[in-house]
């Protein structure tokens, strides 16, 4: 098997020379070049495993090398050497297509894992066991933009209403990018407890508070090499922004009570349902902390954006959830499926799952009736002319329904609506309903 081959561009000899060393060590050959003129002659004579640049040369930006293999060499990944603390700089040139950044003076620890984990890609990369099922055309694009992703390390913001499968995506960045083979750890940011959500993050020392009898290995160390997934962002409170913020920037973090702080690997993806943009304008949510994990954002589309891909999803469902005697999905009648067509789905696919699912462990006579679906029915305009009011009343009436469909638990109820248990609770508040 042939040797990788790197392209180390930097103007100072003393940096290429430390590059080129380390990497030799790391049983990879290099191509050293001054200038950004004799780096692209380079490309132009091999193909190579991985391109390292300083951000400035003399006669150009490092950010113009990351645009040219973009456009030319799509599949090279390639990274930035930028100064110390300079954030911006990392941050422009992950949005313009660069895999990753290291900062002089170079970390080699933290230097040949970002090779290691650049090199990966250039070899097959694992089949993901899931599947964003759809044909669609936004699917299409999304499937797109998943897989340009994947080949960074840049952090990512997933965007949409709930229900829409942002977890999905998620996991789907972690399984075809160059981590796939380590973890992916999810955390719902709303579910935590406030006084335990920095424990939960960053781990605890023994005695460090009451009730820490032993350590703990914290959520970002449990992610180390792989994929940390922090679903409802905009719920975390604002004191733990200011650690997360740091923990993402340094790459460092310190369990609760320890003294010295230890450095950690792992890419940050992000998820939310939320306007963050309105939460900073409001100071619900630090600027700083939403540039920082708001470097790429991807959109998910909601299933009224894509209802071609509503068949298919229908089929999935009734294949997962319930068979015929001959092993094929249940039918539905063709009432029920005109009924699955003329509804909204304002929960998207999730409550399209949870409707089938009902669905398939209510029926009796082998084909799938209106009756069955129970699907909501639309609400006829109360008697008051004020807009909050008739929003209140439709939220009232969804949020009890779905109480009910969970027998009163309100954790479980939480989870149909698509929203935190503390997002419920404020609501059930808001709305007089607190004492269900």
């Amino acid at each position: 098997m042939s040797r990788a081959l790197a392209l180390i561009v930097d103007d100072e000899p003393d940096i290429r020379e430390l590059l080129s060393i380390t990497l030799a060590r790391m049983g990879i050959d290099c191509v050293a070049a001054a200038t950004l003129a004799s780096a692209r002659t380079a490309l132009t004579t091999r193909p190579f495993n991985l391109c390292l640049t300083d951000m400035r040369l003399p006669d150009g930006n490092g950010l113009d090398l990351v645009a040219h293999i973009q456009q030319q060499y799509p599949s090279l990944p390639v990274a930035m050497i930028t100064a110390h603390g300079s954030m911006e700089s990392a941050i422009q040139a992950l949005k313009s297509g660069a895999f990753d950044f290291v900062n002089k003076p170079i970390d080699l620890k933290a230097l040949r894992k970002l090779v290691e984990q650049a090199v990966n890609l250039s070899q097959p990369l694992p089949q993901s066991s899931r599947d964003l099922i759809g044909q669609s055309k936004p699917i299409q694009r999304l499937h797109e933009t998943i897989s340009k992703l994947a080949r960074s390390q840049a952090p990512v913001l997933v965007s949409g209403e709930s229900g829409t499968g942002k977890e999905l995506v998620a996991r789907l960045i972690h399984e075809q990018g160059a981590r796939a083979s380590k973890a992916f750890v999810p955390v719902n940011c709303g579910a935590i407890p406030q006084d335990l959500i920095e424990s939960e993050l960053f781990g605890h020392v023994k005695g460090s508070f009451t009730g820490a009898y032993s350590d703990k290995v914290g959520l970002f160390e449990a992610a180390d090499g792989g994929t940390l997934f922090l679903d409802e962002l905009g719920e975390l409170p604002l004191p733990m922004q200011v650690k997360l913020l740091r923990a993402v920037q340094e790459k460092r973090i310190r369990r609760v009570g320890a003294a010295q702080e230890s450095a950690i690997d792992c890419r940050v993806l992000s998820a939310t349902n939320r306007d963050l943009a309105k939460l900073v304008a409001t100071g619900s949510f630090r600027q700083d902390l939403y540039y920082r994990l708001n470097v790429i954002e991807v959109k998910v589309p909601a299933l009224r954006e894509r209802g071609e891909d509503l068949a298919l999803l229908v089929r999935h469902f009734l294949l997962k959830f319930g068979r015929s005697a001959a092993g094929d999905a249940l039918p539905l009648s063709p009432d029920a499926w005109a009924a699955l067509q003329g509804y909204a789905f304002p929960g998207n696919v999730r409550e399209l799952e949870n409707i089938l699912e009902r669905a398939c462990t209510l029926c009796e006579s082998g084909v799938i009736g209106v009756d069955d679906l129970q699907l909501p029915s639309a609400p006829t305009s109360p008697a008051f002319g004020e807009l909050q009011e008739w929003l209140d009343h439709l939220e009232r009436d969804r949020i009890l329904a779905a109480i009910e469909q969970t027998g009163g638990n309100k954790t479980k109820a939480a989870r149909v609506l698509g929203i935190s248990f503390r997002a419920l609770r404020y609501r059930l508040t808001r709305l007089g309903i607190g004492s269900i």
